[in-house]
């Protein structure tokens, strides 16, 4: 990875890379060229994939306002395309605009295996329970590895957050723009909280939602997360209509049902069967919205029955594959820029000896989040610490945003990213449901953010509702 200390930060010298927009669905979309590697300007160049909602009442525009909508590896331009009608009362006076960043979907894609591989990848048992199971994932992790080598050997070590959050100010220029308007979800807030650090005196007005602590270990950022998962799996529970078709121990039901996956899997409408892992990352999907509880339902109530086919459409939404069988590239991706974002590196043992506290922190989810904590093991990138750094003394005032009952950040990653940035940032708390908390639709989220973002108004601490 290129040496964290060769581009100035702050500087606007650059010049900026021309944009020509095109047709894309409803909205329009162009492509900036940004350097494969900022140590060396003058060699290669990529092609970052942008799209663009222009404002609805063109006078009265502030400016553009850039979303990152999380991972890392999720596609912000397929993302945009759903998501954009949400953001309607933002778009009268900001072009709203996304993109992939590099590695991801249309920007130089990161790609590991084929489709057939991934099914098999995604399929096969992710928390083993013998020596047998642990030799067929170590198999697997190797193979998927010397396929990211082969087919992306050269980019792997261009695509972390350092570099991420420099494409953001290209792309910044490119706009047009003298400060970066910002909303960032989830892993968006980690990139954002990098570009602030990076670029302090170019930031505009910022809104970091679905808080990440970018400080905290692999180890106890998983460990935090099967926590908040079996938390929201509770509160699911407790929510469940009454009488609940799942009984009167939801969660013991849920339990029982991957328990049982494990040795029988369950058929399902396509030739796939719906495996332990596939199972419990539907059940996971589910709890990153409160709108998809009852979907929630309807498939352990037909799992119950012996069909599988609503919870593997679930895992479908989270993996990135598509009815006709295509992966996306969000698996790849996230694999590569976590693994450059970072130095831990964990072995079989450490797996081992953390698996008791995983376990303790959530029986349901805590087993394959441990030997999730593998995924960078033997990995070809080194990584590196610097995209966790977020300080930005001197930056306009930002806005982080945490979700009580959030599963994927934990709330407590809310107030830590908010000292760690320091005193440009102030914490606005929403006591809720699911992830993020804008697109939750509480009222009194979003006439802060609003007022915020569209008013300029000064963010004050604030607790929602």
């Amino acid at each position: 990875m290129a040496a964290f200390g060769l581009v100035a930060c702050g500087g606007d010298s650059q010049k900026n890379p021309a944009l020509s927009w095109r047709p894309c669905q409803k909205f329009e979309c162009a492509t900036v060229k940004v350097p494969l590697d900022y140590a060396k300007p003058g060699g290669g160049t990529i092609e970052l994939e942008l799209i663009r909602a222009k404002a609805t009442q063109p006078t009265r525009r502030i400016g553009s306002l850039v979303f990152n909508f999380g991972g890392p590896g999720g596609s912000g331009v397929d993302i945009f395309t759903r998501a954009a009608p949400g953001y309607k009362n933002l778009n009268t006076r900001y072009d709203l605009v996304s993109f992939d960043p590099r590695g991801v979907g249309k920007s130089a894609p990161v790609t590991c295996v084929d489709d057939t591989q991934m099914d098999r990848f995604m399929a096969m048992d992710g928390s083993p329970d013998n020596a047998a199971e642990e030799k067929a994932l170590r198999r697997m992790s190797l193979s998927y590895e010397e396929g990211c080598i082969a087919r992306s050997g050269k980019l792997l070590p261009h695509v972390g957050t350092v570099n991420a959050a420099r494409d953001l100010d290209m792309i910044r220029k490119a706009l047009g723009d003298k400060r970066l308007h910002y909303f960032g979800i989830s892993y968006g807030t980690e990139l954002g909280g990098n570009y602030a650090h990076q670029f302090p005196k170019q930031v505009g007005r910022a809104v970091l939602d679905g808080a990440v602590d970018p400080k905290v270990s692999t180890k106890n950022r998983g460990l935090q997360q099967a926590a908040a998962f079996q938390r929201a799996l509770g509160n699911y529970g407790a929510a469940c209509a009454t009488p609940c078709p799942l009984g009167k121990d939801v969660v013991a039901s849920v339990q029982k049902l991957l328990t049982r996956l494990d040795a029988k899997p369950l058929p399902t409408s396509s030739d796939r069967k719906l495996t332990q892992s596939l199972g419990t990352i539907g059940v996971l999907t589910a709890l990153y919205s409160k709108e998809l509880w009852p979907i929630l339902t309807q498939g352990l109530t037909e799992a119950r029955q012996g069909k599988g086919d609503i919870l593997l459409n679930l895992a479908d939404l989270q993996t990135g594959r598509d009815k006709t069988g295509h992966y996306n590239n969000l698996a790849a991706a996230n694999t590569a820029i976590s693994c450059a974002d970072t130095t831990d590196r964990y072995t079989w043992a450490d797996v081992r000896e953390t698996l008791p506290r995983y376990r303790k922190a959530s029986p349901t989810f805590g087993p394959t989040m441990a030997w999730g904590l593998l995924q960078c093991t033997g990995w070809p990138v080194k990584g590196d610490n610097a995209g966790k750094e977020v300080s930005a003394p001197g930056a306009a005032p930002i806005m982080v945003v945490g979700n009580t009952g959030d599963p994927a950040t934990p709330y407590a990653w809310a107030p830590r990213l908010t000292k760690e940035l320091g005193r440009s940032a102030t914490l606005v708390t929403l006591k809720g449901e699911g992830h993020g908390a804008y697109d939750t639709g509480d009222r009194c989220i979003r006439r802060t953010v609003d007022a915020y973002l569209l008013g300029g108004k000064r963010p004050t601490k604030k607790t929602c509702p």
